[in-house]
């Protein structure tokens, strides 16, 4: 089991003590760039595909110019989020930053298809690793009654990455290269690293972990070998062929194999637990249908707007925007209710019909297809698959015990990761394979150029250009065909999870689940948090919306004072602060001066507080006041714990110690006041003082 170590010299702070309000600012615009680059590097390459294949060749293989960089990612983003716990995360991801810049100029030079795919996953290893390490730094650097803000902050990142990413891909193609889609990275990445290296301070925080290396290294494996055998069989080699059934051998005993160690495993990447939870393996199965249809789609469209419908590369990233609105649109709205309703089943559902009509629909594109009827078609697409994408996180942690919250999340977010690998290399082995049959008919009695041979179109789909005017037509309705050919193969897949989410069964939600962040719902890596950093996170968000929205209602009522909210708020303050001067902190808040003044005098003709004599005569709390302020603290504490559900804070020793934490933070203002500690600012990560 993960324990927390204690560092030498003073005990580390609590999240956000000591920390320069500005500095925090800054880490959290370089944090934002990190994830920013990570982010957009799953999308961005779609629209620059078509432009790539023609210039390095190799379209059988298009398909793993994706797949390399997400199963990279998915399979280190585990390893990065405990070596962050273990050695500190400073460090770490200066190193994340280094390898993904490496990976991307690498990529950016690379000369032929096979080295393109090599590098990717290079720098796949970076993205998993600036993801995770992103949002868990956010959780060292900011007291949890502010992460909401920058939880929205970072949901932002993650939702502008999925509009930019295809249009900024055709952008940097069109203008520049294809090779500035990885360039573009370096400057920004440069910029990132400096800025962390300056203003960023974490609190030595350490954690010891037994990795599941082995249980991470099968896994990996495993997948590569499926993997390979959807993008190689029918192309490289025969479905029956040696390699083919060799591949799939060895893929199946890899799983059998990593069951075997996530039973003995003290940390496993999947508790095996986990699959005795009947939500947590529908919602796992329906998420690797999400994944594989939302980045085969993603992935192949470009190349039908751009080959089928002749789209500059940026045109066709502003053909996709629709889609990816529409998934943005329905997944925040849909996130929205069932926080406010506590009913999720009728969305996965809808999204996965949805999603099915879409797919059939997109089956119909072809090359005299009108621009808003494709539009209308991508929007509904998207709309489907947003429906789905939340709800799936949100019913998961709803169904399963404290102790697996953490590693259910990330579980329903791996096979989602899978399921976009599995995605992107069928829907290209199906690509290829019907481009293969439909070219030759199309050009059954054309006389081509010198030079200009079937392999050829195949390869590089610039070359239709010079085929006879006559001859253009029914290769470009070969390509259409081919395209759309892998939409109706993908229906039945979607199909499947619509009939799963027939079975997911509706609980009664949990105060403490709300809507996951970005990181859990729009990125394809795997999420790497405790199940004490997801009950921080959803608390955090309720706490503070609760503090806007009549926290204090609850808590005077619950304590049964006879007093109005906002004296109860002045008194927890006060004896968080020790001393007020109400003119002082009319300023300091947003609380009127007026009503400040009601709670100041309700305080004193209560008894509660009184005038020190000395300079300025501040209020200070009396004993009676001291007394009222033990009971308003039990209640602020019962609030805070009734959210939690049957998440028993009294079984465990971290979460009890977060209830007291957030009580502090959320109703008494600052955090731990500087005057009170006694060993002063804690040690940072690179022996910075923080």
């Amino acid at each position: 089991m993960a324990q927390d170590t204690a560092a030498d010299g003073p005990a580390a702070a609590p999240p956000g003590a000591y920390q320069d309000k500005r500095a925090v600012r800054l880490a959290i615009v370089a944090l934002a760039l990190g994830l920013l680059l990570a982010s957009l590097d799953q999308t961005i390459v779609s629209t620059a595909l078509p432009t790539i294949v023609s210039e390095l060749g190799g379209i059988d293989h298009l398909s793993w110019v994706v797949t390399a960089y997400l199963l990279a990612s998915t399979a280190a983003t585990p390893l990065w989020g405990k070596l962050g716990d273990m050695y500190g995360r400073k460090r770490l991801y200066q190193t994340v930053i280094v390898l993904f810049l490496i990976g991307s100029a690498l990529c950016g030079i690379s000369q032929n298809l096979s080295e393109l795919i090599a590098f990717r996953a290079v720098q796949g290893l970076g993205g998993g690793g600036l993801i995770v390490l992103s949002l868990a730094i956010v959780g060292d650097i900011v007291p949890p009654r502010e992460r909401g803000r920058y939880q929205g902050v970072f949901g932002g990142v993650f939702g502008a990455s999925s509009v930019l990413g295809p249009l900024l891909g055709g952008v940097f193609t069109e203008q520049l290269s294809w090779r500035w889609v990885f360039y573009i990275n370096l400057p920004i990445g440069v910029v990132t690293l400096v800025v962390i290296a300056t203003v960023l301070h974490i609190p030595v925080r350490r954690t010891t972990h037994r990795i599941d290396y082995a249980g991470m290294a099968v896994v990996a494996a495993a997948a590569t070998c499926l993997v390979l055998v959807t993008s190689l069989g029918g192309t490289t080699w025969a479905w029956g062929s040696a390699q083919i059934i060799a591949l799939a051998v060895i893929g199946v005993l890899l799983v059998a194999v990593f069951v075997l160690i996530e039973r003995r495993a003290q940390e496993p990447v999947l508790p095996p637990r986990l699959f005795r939870v009947r939500t947590f393996v529908l919602c796992s199965a329906i998420s690797f249908i999400v994944g594989f249809a939302m980045f085969g789609t993603l992935t192949f469209l470009p190349t039908f707007l751009q080959v089928v419908h002749g789209y500059s590369p940026t045109l066709s990233g502003i053909h996709m925007i629709p889609m990816v609105v529409g998934l943005l649109i329905s997944s925040t709205v849909s996130g929205q209710i069932v926080s406010r309703t506590g009913h999720y089943k009728v969305f996965p559902i809808a999204g996965t019909g949805i999603t099915v009509i879409g797919l059939v629909l997109l089956h119909q594109l072809d090359e005299h297809t009108a621009t808003w009827v494709m539009s209308l078609f991508f929007l509904l697409f998207g709309l489907g698959l947003g429906l789905v994408i939340q709800v799936l996180v949100l019913a998961v942690q709803n169904a399963v015990g404290y102790e697996d919250l953490g590693s259910a999340t990330s579980g329903t977010t791996f096979f989602r990761s899978i399921g976009a690998s599995f995605g992107v290399s069928i829907f290209g082995t199906i690509f290829a394979s019907r481009l293969t049959d439909k070219l030759g008919p199309a050009l059954r009695g054309v006389r081509l150029p010198p030079g200009l041979t079937p392999s050829v179109l195949r390869a590089d789909p610039t070359s239709i250009a010079r085929l006879p005017a006559a001859a253009r037509p029914p290769v470009l309705h070969a390509y259409s065909t081919s395209i759309t050919t892998v939409f109706l193969y993908a229906a039945p897949v979607a199909l499947a999870g619509f009939i799963l989410s027939l079975f997911l069964k509706e609980q009664a939600l949990r105060a403490s689940v709300t809507v996951p962040d970005g990181g859990e719902t729009l990125a394809t890596n795997p999420v790497e948090r405790s199940s004490l950093d997801e009950i921080a996170r959803s608390l955090s968000v309720l706490g503070s919306r609760e503090a806007r929205s009549g926290l204090y209602h609850r808590i005077t009522e619950m304590a049964g004072i006879d007093i109005r909210p906002v004296t109860s708020w002045l008194l927890l303050r006060l004896e968080h602060v020790g001393e007020i001067d109400p003119a002082v902190l009319a300023r300091e808040t947003v609380v009127p001066f007026p009503v400040i003044a009601e709670a100041v005098v309700e305080a004193e003709s209560g008894g509660y507080a009184a005038r020190a004599q000395h300079p300025g005569n501040p209020l200070v709390l009396t004993d009676a006041g001291h007394a009222l302020v033990d009971r308003l603290t039990e209640a602020r504490r019962a609030v805070l714990a009734e959210l939690l559900g049957d998440w028993d804070p009294a079984r465990h020793a971290e979460l009890a110690a977060l209830i007291k934490k957030l009580s502090d933070e959320l109703c008494g203002g600052e955090a731990d006041h500087p005057e009170r500690s006694a060993n002063g600012p804690p040690r940072a990560e690179s022996g910075t003082s923080a």
